[in-house]
């Protein structure tokens, strides 16, 4: 009779078994307790990055509070969150920071002390960052953004890193209203506006330009808006110094009485290839008409478009707008008490240019427009070239860029929906795009360079069905044949 092997397969496989329990469960153990992180992600979503290491070091003499509008145990239980949760807890590491996170729900009087004016607004997810008296909100979406396939993406170190790095500055950029051409002043008539601006993370200002040398170098945007008198020949000249250096604008100009043209102010907008008519604007259509503040139906308040952007232009303002619009989230847009506005036929190969607002025709399939273009202001010159526009194809908004200078230019032909005197619910889209234009004109975003960090995937592509189908049996097949050779080498010993 052949003797059997003494086999020590089996005693040697639990011996295995349990040294890996001893030595895994306490790691497992100790790294939950310290909260250890090793990131192998491409992207490095879960560490900060050098460019975020270089802002703390930069502003290590700051005082830096964070607050995080949510349990920090609502980020661990939900798998993307962990970026934002691995982000708010290395900063937390730092000696000059301090990170407070909360239920706004359950401690509404901590969240109204974030904002206390009511300019920001605060949500579950937001974070506030505050730095002696200036404060950056950081919204939810802007932190977990959607990528081109649909897959969330994290954005949250690069505000974040721009937040800190702005407010330990000890500045925020400046939108600048420029006061003494009309009555209308910003804290009479712009200044709930002004706080919609200033929760974009800007501060507000007023500006008397014949009190100033020049445009401040901290201005972010200069607002023109509600103008009904000329610019003198000493403003005209400072604007456009101001233009000349790569300046933002927003012209914001109504229908006026005015006798005269405003020459010095077409002076400026000619530099961008547009110009004013001078005009009030009315709709003879009744259909797409609605009622003024006073509840009256006006043929001076009337639906518009926004025009989509074509793919011949860089510039995109409206389609977000458009987007919310086909999907019910906002109303239809409408506009009121406006003047047409028009391009000086100059097509310079630096300037880029594109409508934004836009009359309708009759119906959606017709070419017939019902506008009515009367004569409001300017002179007699200018009183022809408005009555030609009845019945016409109009425009009621432009932007326009210089690509050599990088002056920017938003114009549209009323103030009234960011007038408290004007303004009515109804033209919530115009404000909208006006804000979302700012975005535009000047970012108030900093661009650190760290970028949306996405999710990375391994692809493989297949010329056919075939090959994919072969390749999916070699996968399958490998692990199996692997295993009943493994349990044939375990019987042989077993049984040898």
């Amino acid at each position: 009779m052949q003797k059997k092997k003494f086999n020590l397969s089996g005693p040697v496989a639990i011996a295995i078994a349990v040294l890996v329990l001893l030595v895994f469960i306490p790691i497992n153990i100790i790294t939950s307790y310290y909260d250890k992180v090793y990131d192998m992600t491409p992207s490095g979503k879960y560490t900060l990055s050098p460019i975020m290491e270089q802002v703390l070091d930069e502003t290590k003499d700051k005082q830096i509070d964070i607050y995080f509008l949510s349990p920090m145990e609502d980020l661990k239980e939900i798998g993307s969150g962990l970026p934002l949760y691995h982000t708010l807890t290395q900063l937390e590491e730092r000696d000059n920071i301090t990170l407070t996170a909360f239920d706004p729900d359950k401690e509404k009087d901590l969240a109204k002390s974030l904002d206390p004016n009511e300019i920001f607004g605060t949500s579950v997810g937001d974070v506030f960052i505050k730095c002696g008296d200036l404060t950056r909100k950081i919204s939810l979406e802007k932190i977990f953004q959607k990528d081109q396939n649909g897959e969330f993406a994290y954005g949250g170190e690069e505000y974040i890193a721009g937040a800190i790095q702005s407010i330990a500055g000890g500045s925020l950029p400046v939108v600048y209203f420029i006061e003494g051409y009309s009555d209308k002043t910003l804290e009479a008539n712009y200044y709930a506006y002004g706080d919609e601006i200033k929760a974009d993370n800007y501060e507000v200002r007023s500006l008397d330009l014949s009190e100033a040398g020049e445009i401040p170098d901290d201005a972010a945007i200069v607002y023109l808006a509600g103008i009904d008198r000329d610019l003198s020949d000493a403003d005209r000249d400072k604007l456009t110094r101001y233009i000349d250096n790569g300046g933002a604008l927003s012209v914001l100009i109504g229908p006026s009485d005015t006798e005269g043209r405003f020459t010095n102010l077409e002076y400026i907008l000619a530099k961008f290839e547009l110009g004013i008519n001078y005009d009030i604007i009315t709709e003879s259509n009744p259909s797409i008409t609605i009622p003024n503040r006073e509840g009256v139906q006006d043929p001076a308040w009337f639906q518009v478009s926004f025009p989509d952007p074509s793919d011949e232009y860089t510039v995109d303002l409206t389609s977000e707008i458009n987007n919310a619009i086909r999907d019910g989230k906002y109303p239809l847009s409408y506009i009121s008490n406006t003047r047409s506005l028009k391009t000086t036929g100059s097509d310079s190969a630096f300037i880029e240019k594109a409508s934004i607002i836009e009359n309708l025709p009759s119906s959606s399939d017709s070419y017939a427009y019902t506008v009515v273009s009367t004569p409001k202001g300017g002179d007699a010159e200018t009183a022809k070239d408005c009555e030609e526009l009845t019945g016409a194809p109009i425009v009621m908004g432009y932007y326009s860029t210089n690509k050599q200078t990088g002056a920017r230019l938003i114009l549209i032909g009323t103030d009234d929906f960011i007038d408290v005197n004007g303004y009515d619910f109804t033209l919530y889209d115009s404000r909208r795009l006006t804000l979302f234009s700012n975005t535009w004109l000047h970012n108030s975003d900093v661009d650190m360079g760290i970028g949306i960090k996405t999710n990375s995937y391994d692809k493989m592509t297949f010329s056919s069905g075939e090959e994919a189908t072969g390749v999916i049996n070699i996968f399958t097949a490998i692990p199996i044949v692997l295993v009943i050779a493994g349990v044939a080498v375990w019987l042989k010993r077993r049984y040898a």
